[in-house]
């Protein structure tokens, strides 16, 4: 048997009584969080907002891809004959017409050329005038038997050879006019001048880029597409196209499409025409090429609200309660998006006064009839 001390009992004595009131009070507190009935949650009242019922609907499908922006002409002129570029007469970016003078070519050594092949003409053409009298009176005397065989040959083969000579003498100079006709480099369409790569005074080689002109009545947009479209695909079928840089929303129909497939990418190459409005060489273009119809769920972009990288709308349920959902977008349609995921058909969005709405507030035309519990 264990025995207390007149101490612990004094202590045990003392304890009871605080002990008993600590009790009653966490019984009291329990009482007060236990106690039936419900807490109503505060909502903020969102006014000046409409809301629509998402549905699917019937959209103008499109296989959508990127490509570059180029003048339908592009004319890289280069020098055919060397010499001192002796003048300039046009400047970048100014509007040419065809046959226009863009520069010149000191053409000094090809002239002399020319006069020296003008010379071999009429000594040739002399030659040749010549030879044809000779082989005359020998023709006659050969007729007379007075000329062997032999002697005429040799006179008919030397009419032959003046005739040969100036012919060769007639080419040269065809070609050294011809030389001094390039020492004027005019302008082979109207366009735009977009590149100029010579000064006065610099040498002109053969071969040698001067200039770049461009047709801009007519663009060109290089596109690639997916295989699947090789058979679809027609030309002259309608696109439809966007430069961003520019805000422009353009037609375009296809030209030309190029049979074979890249083996890697497993696309091939389509070209589109289109106007040029505005257009410039080495814009970025989108291109949409329509490919049938089908059913879409599609918002409004209106209601389509960014938070950092991710896509949400506010969505409305029956008790007009809105909560901000997480959507995955897809196309677009004019002005509406298709949602591959995140709403279903049938649910309820804001499309507008968007900026109004609240995540965890209620629409004020549809404030719940009863309390949250």
């Amino acid at each position: 048997m264990n025995y207390l001390s007149s101490e612990e009992k004094l202590l045990r004595a003392g304890m009871l009584p605080a002990l008993l009131f600590m009790a009653v009070l966490s019984v009291a507190g329990c009482h007060e969080k236990v106690s039936p009935g419900t807490a109503e949650v505060k909502r903020t009242a969102v006014s000046g907002v409409t809301a629509a019922e998402v549905k699917l609907i019937p959209v103008d499908d499109y296989y959508e891809t990127s490509g570059t922006v180029k003048a339908k002409n592009i004319g890289v002129i280069a020098s055919k004959i060397m010499g001192s570029v002796t003048s300039v007469a046009v400047k970048e970016g100014q509007r040419v017409s065809r046959g226009q003078m863009l520069l010149t070519i000191d053409d000094s050594d090809i002239a002399q050329k020319a006069k020296a092949a003008g010379n071999a003409v009429e000594s040739a053409r002399q030659q040749k005038q010549l030879a044809d009298v000779t082989f005359s009176r020998y023709a006659r005397l050969y007729e007379e038997k007075a000329l062997s065989r032999q002697e005429f040959d040799q006179v008919e083969a030397q009419k032959k050879i003046a005739a040969s000579e100036l012919e060769r003498a007639q080419a040269m100079l065809k070609e050294a006019r011809a030389y001094q006709g390039y020492a004027n480099v005019r302008a082979p369409f109207a366009g735009v001048v977009t590149g100029k790569k010579i000064d006065p005074g610099s040498m002109a080689m053969p071969g040698m880029q001067l200039m770049t002109v461009e047709d801009t009545s007519a663009f060109l947009v290089e596109v690639p597409v997916d295989e699947r479209l090789s058979a679809q695909l027609k030309l002259g079928a309608p696109v439809d196209m966007s430069v961003d840089s520019l805000n422009l929303g353009i037609k375009g129909k296809v030209s030309e499409i190029v049979p074979s497939v890249d083996p890697v990418s497993r696309t091939f190459i389509v070209k589109v025409a289109t106007g040029g409005q505005g257009l410039r060489t080495g814009l970025y273009a989108k291109v949409r090429i329509p490919t049938g119809k089908r059913d879409a769920l599609v918002v409004p972009a209106s209601s389509i609200v960014e938070k950092g990288q991710l896509n949400g709308v506010y969505s409305v349920d029956a008790k007009g309660i809105i909560s901000y959902r997480l959507v995955r977008s897809g196309k677009r349609f004019r002005n509406n998006i298709e949602i591959l995921s995140g709403l279903d058909a049938g649910d309820t969005i804001i499309v507008s006064g968007t900026d109004r709405a609240v995540d965890g507030g209620v629409m004020e035309s549809s404030k719940p009839s009863a309390p949250e519990k």
